[in-house]
C-alpha cells in the first residue's frame, strides 16, 4: 500500500471564516494551561485510578466468561458478543492505557501494570496479559511513539487518508467503494494493523542498529497482508510473520482455546457438537470485534474536519497540544459504561494530549480540556460516534479530504515552540549557575 503525497498548497495569507480564531491565538498561554492541568492530573493519580483499573478489568472478564460459558452450545448472539467485547476491552482499554504508561505510577504491581512490563518480553507475557493479533512489542512502537509523536503529520502511520490514497483515487464509483468498506472494517486488524506494526518494530530495529533500508524502499508505505501474499516486503518474511506474530493467536484462541468443550460434548454424548460451535462463535466474535474496534478506534482522527499537518513538532509544546486538539475527536463521554462501550477511546483528545495518563483521569480531564478550548477559541469536536464513521468513510472513498493547517501560521507557531523553548533553557542554565 503506497502513500503518495497529497497536495498541501501553498501558504493561506487569508485564513477560512471558522479559522479565524488562529490568527489571535495565544500559543504560550495555552500551553501553559494545557500543561498545568496535566500536572494536576498526574500527581492527583492513586488508588481511585487503581480501582477503577480493577473495575473495568472486572468487566472485561466477565464478558469473557460470559463467552466461554455459551460459546459450546449453538451459534448465539450472546456468545458472540461477549467474546467480542472481552477482546475489545482487552485491547483498548486494558492494554492500551498500561502499554503508555497510565499505571506506571500509581499500581503498586510494578511488575505487571507497567509499560515496560506489561505483554512484553516473553510469550506468556503475552498470553496472559495481552494476545492479540498484533505483537505487542510492534504495537508499542507504531502507536505509542509513531503514531502519538507524528499525529496527523505526513510520517503518521495511521492516517486514514494517506493509507487509502489507492482507494480514494481509484476511478470507481463511491458506491461501490462504500461496498469495500465493510470487508475491510472486518478485516482491518489482522489484514492491515498487524503487519504493518510488525514492520515499525523491525524498521525501529534497524534505524538503532544504524542499518540502511534497502534501495527503492519507503518507509512509510504501509505493509499489508496482501503485501506479504505479493510482492512481500524487505522487513521480514510472511513464514516470520505467520510463525510470531499472527500464527500463535490464530491457533490458540480459535483451536487450543475451546479445546476443554471438545472433551465435554464428548463426555455428553453430543459429539464434537460443542467445539465446533465454539470455534464458529470465536471467529463471528472476531468479526464483530473488528467492526467494533474499526468503529471506536479508526474514526478518532479522520474527517473533512480534521486538520493535517507538514512537519513535525517537539513534543508537549505548544504546537503539539494544539495539534492534539485539532487533529482528534471525542465521542459522547461520562460515564463508566458509556466509556467501556467506547473502549475509553471516546477521550481521544485528552489521551493525545497526555498519553500517560489513566482511563480514569480522562474522565475527570474531559470538560476542563473543553473549557481550556473555549477560553482559547480552539475548536473542540465532540460527536456521537456513529456520526464519525460517516465521515471517516467518506475520508477512505474519497468523498471527502482533511483540513490542511494554514502552512503560514505552522511555521509561525514552530518558531514560537523554538524561542520558548530556547528561553527554558536559558532560565534553566542561569538557575544552576545561581545554586
Amino acid at each position: 500500500m503506497c502513500r503518495k503525497q497529497q497536495n498541501a498548497s501553498t501558504a493561506q495569507l487569508k485564513l477560512a471564516d471558522d479559522e479565524a480564531w488562529i490568527e489571535k491565538f495565544d500559543l504560550a498561554a495555552f500551553q501553559a494551561d494545557i500543561k498545568a492541568l496535566g500536572d494536576e492530573l498526574e500527581k492527583g493519580q492513586g488508588e481511585d485510578d487503581v480501582r477503577h483499573l480493577n473495575k473495568m478489568v472486572m468487566w472485561s472478564n466477565m464478558c469473557a466468561l460470559v463467552g466461554f460459558l455459551t460459546m459450546g452450545h449453538s451459534v448465539n448472539l450472546l456468545a458472540i458478543v461477549g467474546l467480542s467485547t472481552w477482546t475489545f476491552t482487552r485491547w483498548t482499554m486494558i492494554a492500551h492505557h498500561t502499554c503508555h504508561g497510565g499505571y506506571d505510577r500509581c499500581h503498586p504491581n510494578k511488575n505487571r501494570w507497567n509499560r515496560f512490563k506489561f505483554a512484553i518480553g516473553s510469550f506468556p507475557r503475552r498470553l496472559f496479559d495481552w494476545f492479540d493479533w498484533m505483537m505487542p512489542e510492534a504495537w508499542n512502537v507504531e502507536h505509542n511513539n509513531r503514531h502519538h509523536y507524528n499525529l496527523s503529520e505526513t510520517e503518521d502511520p495511521d492516517l486514514v487518508e494517506s493509507n487509502l490514497e489507492d482507494m480514494r483515487s481509484a476511478p470507481v464509483p463511491s458506491f461501490i467503494k462504500r461496498l469495500f468498506v465493510i470487508p475491510t472494517a472486518a478485516t482491518w486488524k489482522w489484514f492491515y494493523y498487524s503487519p504493518n506494526t510488525y514492520k515499525e518494530l523491525k524498521l525501529a530495529k534497524m534505524r538503532k542498529l544504524g542499518q540502511k533500508l534497502p534501495e527503492g524502499v519507503n518507509p512509510a508505505d504501509a505493509v499489508t497482508f496482501r503485501t506479504l501474499l505479493s510482492s512481500g516486503t524487505p522487513f521480514y518474511s510472511l513464514m516470520e510473520f505467520f510463525t510470531v506474530v499472527v500464527g500463535p493467536y490464530f491457533l490458540i484462541h480459535f483451536f487450543l482455546l475451546p479445546l476443554p468443550l471438545l472433551l465435554v460434548g464428548r463426555h455428553l454424548d453430543m459429539g464434537d457438537d460443542m467445539y465446533l460451535n465454539a470455534v464458529k462463535n470465536l471467529f463471528y466474535a472476531e468479526l464483530l470485534t473488528n467492526l467494533h474496534g474499526f468503529v471506536a478506534v479508526v474514526t478518532n482522527h479522520a474527517g473533512d474536519d480534521m486538520y493535517r499537518f507538514r512537519d513535525g513538532c517537539r513534543p508537549f509544546s505548544g504546537s503539539f497540544y494544539l495539534r492534539q486538539v485539532l487533529a482528534s475527536v471525542d465521542f459522547a463521554y461520562g460515564t463508566d459504561l458509556v466509556d467501556f462501550l467506547h473502549g475509553y477511546l471516546n477521550y481521544q483528545i485528552e489521551h493525545h494530549l497526555w498519553p500517560s495518563l489513566s482511563m480514569l483521569s480522562y474522565q475527570r480531564a474531559a470538560p476542563r480540556v473543553r473549557e481550556i478550548c473555549d477560553k482559547h477559541g480552539v475548536p473542540y469536536i465532540k460527536q456521537n460516534v456513529f456520526w464519525r464513521v460517516k465521515k471517516t468513510v467518506d475520508i477512505m472513498v474519497g468523498d471527502a479530504s482533511m483540513r490542511w493547517f494554514p502552512e503560514e501560521y505552522e511555521r509561525k507557531f514552530l518558531e514560537q515552540d523554538a524561542k520558548i523553548e530556547a528561553r527554558k533553557s536559558l532560565l534553566s542554565k542561569k538557575s544552576v549557575k545561581a545554586e
